[in-house]
């Protein structure tokens, strides 16, 4: 991708983050990525190639932030690589701040709009997928259609835990305490399958 298209999506990330689906506006969208509404309509088409292209990035920037480590670190177990990957969407950062914020921004949108819906359930369903096989790391045993249970459990709750956390509902220790018990609870329940 572009550096013109990254900077456009990173905008189009700020602006759903902070005003929501429906307040984005291609020509504010413009302002805050420094570029004309013409660059933006030649890289993204319409409104809707818009919203398509920042779900992509905000899901890319998510699987950057939670998988990225440092060559030198030791490697983690199957545990601490799931726990890491999951209490990484729970982190007081900016980057973080504005994806979970912008992802349930268009959650949110997705009830209204059929395109954003599919492409949401997608989106999600390669989430859970991955957990289900971070799961399966741990509890190789477990039938698969038991680990995507457990994963679609895990997700939906942290998709729950970082609105209340953003929303002031909850501190993130405690948000991301009830996290690592919830996956305890999923674990303990794929030993007895």
């Amino acid at each position: 991708m572009s550096s013109r298209s990254t900077q456009i999506l990173e905008a189009a990330a700020r602006v759903i983050a902070r005003r929501g689906v429906r307040g984005l506006r291609v020509e504010e969208l413009a302002a805050e990525a420094g570029v004309s509404t013409g660059l933006i309509y030649y890289h993204f088409k319409d409104r809707t190639g818009i919203l398509r292209h920042t779900l992509e990035f905000i899901n890319d920037r998510a699987e950057r932030y939670t998988t990225q480590r440092d060559p030198d670190e030791e490697p983690l177990g199957p545990r601490g690589e799931l726990d890491e990957v999951l209490l990484l969407e729970l982190q007081d950062t900016p980057e973080v701040r504005e994806n979970s914020s912008a992802w349930g921004e268009l959650r949110a949108s997705a009830v209204f709009d059929p395109v954003l819906r599919e492409d949401l359930a997608r989106a999600t369903l390669i989430w859970v997928q991955e957990v289900a096989a971070l799961l399966g790391q741990v509890r190789p045993m477990a039938p698969a259609a038991t680990l995507a249970a457990a994963a679609e459990r895990l997700t939906a709750l942290l998709e729950g835990l970082s609105m209340r956390w953003l929303s002031g509902g909850i501190a993130i220790d405690h948000a991301r305490t009830l996290l690592r018990e919830a996956v305890d609870v999923e674990l303990a329940a794929l030993n007895r399958q």
